[in-house]
């Protein structure tokens, strides 16, 4: 698999809610925490784990706010999260072409 360098992958995406977030994300301006826990069927808990990974990496960005008395937390993909998330898919399709050969 000439090209392909492991390191290329990034564990903070690769996991499979992370990457969900990161995916959905790359098409929405941003997301708040009950769609993205709709969309990818996690529990608060674990997707809170997971957002928090994410903003830890500089790769989303998490606005709290309150409408009324109900608190509103929303997530967007930071520009770095964007290249990140490229970059990622990038290394994907490398691994995938190289399995294909």
């Amino acid at each position: 698999m000439d090209g392909f360098d492991i390191d290329a992958i990034d564990e903070v995406i690769h996991g499979r809610v992370r990457l969900g977030i990161m995916a959905y994300l790359s098409t929405a301006e941003a997301a708040d925490f009950n769609e993205l826990k709709r969309r990818l069927q996690t529990t608060d808990g674990n997707l809170s784990v997971h957002v928090r990974k994410l903003e830890e990496a500089g790769y989303v960005g998490v606005d709290k706010s309150f409408v009324g008395r109900k608190p509103l937390t929303r997530v967007r993909l930071t520009p770095e999260g964007r290249a990140a998330f490229v970059g990622y898919l990038d290394a994907m399709t490398r691994l995938v072409n190289a399995a294909g050969r």
